[in-house]
């Protein structure tokens, strides 16, 4: 749990609070002309509001109404093997019906082998590294047996798997509290990746808010709440279109007041390719910094596995705007797509801290490169 968060204390940072809060309200009061720039993208039709209220109240349902984990084999091994089938299948099961009889390793079954990888969502550029790296085995005449090609696949994969690997250089301000930053695309799982990853501090120890500085649904801002009853957390919301950085300022004062550990902002996830949305998470960012040194101290940003190669371009455009520290990948369980995990561990330098593999509480998983690996290729698993 929580394995790239290390509890320990920084260098402290002499800083000024009162000078820092002057600061971070100019800041906010210098903006309100672009806040009311953007007012018209802030209103959503009473439709829309419903419809995703609607969403938060159906994942407000008790777990016995949802599916719950197979304790067949027991463990949270075996819960990550059966969430990730639908991936294996996609990978491991094609290969291995590939590889069927076959004695030697020729051109067209490389050709099928890319074919394969490529729709499992590896990616055209980590595929054809995979790809070329086995046909130059085949060509020096130091591979022929496809049994052996499908443990070298394994081994490649894992290492791609580990290429984004980053020491766990978050830790606890030796002063206030901890700040994330979550950021991504509307409909990705975000709200619910905020519940599960403030379940996972308070089961850590830590006192958690949230701050519902999405401030363009009002859905968003009642989703959040819904969570925060249900996992039992306080959070920071104001009326559908206040300023964010306002709420965040509230929040920040809150959490000085309550000796909160950790702040878990949601904000707006409009189109990425949006450049007002973009702006906003800049301004968001700078009022974090005004009010508490480094703030924030991790922005992660949530991404649907579901939906391949624009997973990558979302995280390029979300980085160039605010720096992404660590990624959040949700809804594995339900596509075949899983593949993508692999290619953002080889294209990108930003670690994956998160996976999502069902709708339970303990369904966000630490992402773990070897685990990964070795559930992708289980054995006698459909």
């Amino acid at each position: 749990m929580l394995g790239w968060f290390k509890k320990k204390p920084k260098k402290n940072v002499q800083e000024d609070s009162a000078g820092r809060s002057e600061l971070a309200r100019e800041d906010i009061e210098d903006d309100k002309s672009e806040s009311a720039a953007q007012a018209e993208d802030v209103l959503i039709s009473e439709e829309e509001n419903k419809s995703v209220a609607s969403i938060a109240v159906r994942e407000h349902a008790p777990e016995t109404a949802r599916s719950k984990p197979s304790e067949k084999n027991g463990g949270l091994f075996s819960r990550l093997k059966e969430q990730l089938a639908k991936t294996r299948n996609s990978i491991v099961s094609r290969v291995d019906a590939l590889f069927l009889g076959k004695k030697v390793i020729d051109p067209e079954l490389l050709d099928e082998l890319e074919e394969i990888l490529i729709t499992a969502d590896l990616g055209v550029g980590t595929t054809h590294e995979l790809v070329e790296s086995v046909r130059a085995k085949v060509d020096r005449k130091e591979l022929s047996d496809p049994q052996v090609l499908k443990r070298i696949l394994k081994e490649k994969i894992a290492g791609f798997l580990h290429s984004s690997d980053q020491k766990a250089e978050l830790v606890m301000p030796a002063k206030g509290p901890f700040v994330i930053m979550v950021v991504g695309v509307n409909g990705v799982g975000k709200t619910t990746t905020i519940a599960k990853l403030a379940n996972k501090f308070l089961k850590a120890g830590q006192n958690v808010i949230l701050v519902a500085a999405d401030t363009f649904r009002a859905a968003a801002v009642q989703q959040l709440q819904i969570w925060g009853e249900r996992i039992g957390v306080h959070v920071v919301a104001q009326k559908t279109g206040a300023d964010p950085s306002s709420v965040v300022f509230d929040a920040f004062d809150y959490a000085e007041n309550k000796n909160v550990d950790v702040i878990i902002v949601d904000t707006a996830g409009r189109l990425h390719t949006k450049v007002n949305l973009m702006e906003e998470l800049k301004k968001i960012k700078r009022v974090m910094a005004k009010k508490i040194p480094d703030a924030p101290h991790e922005v992660l940003l949530v991404i649907d596995a579901t939906t391949g190669q624009n997973a990558v371009s979302q995280a390029r455009l979300f980085s160039e705007a605010v720096d992404i520290t660590g990624l959040a990948l949700t809804k594995l369980d339900g596509t075949a797509k899983g593949g993508i995990v692999v290619n953002i561990c080889r294209e990108l330098t930003i670690p994956i801290r998160f996976i999502g593999i069902g709708e339970q509480m303990d369904d966000l998983r630490d992402f773990n490169a070897d685990e990964f690996a070795e559930a992708l290729f289980a054995e006698g698993e459909s």
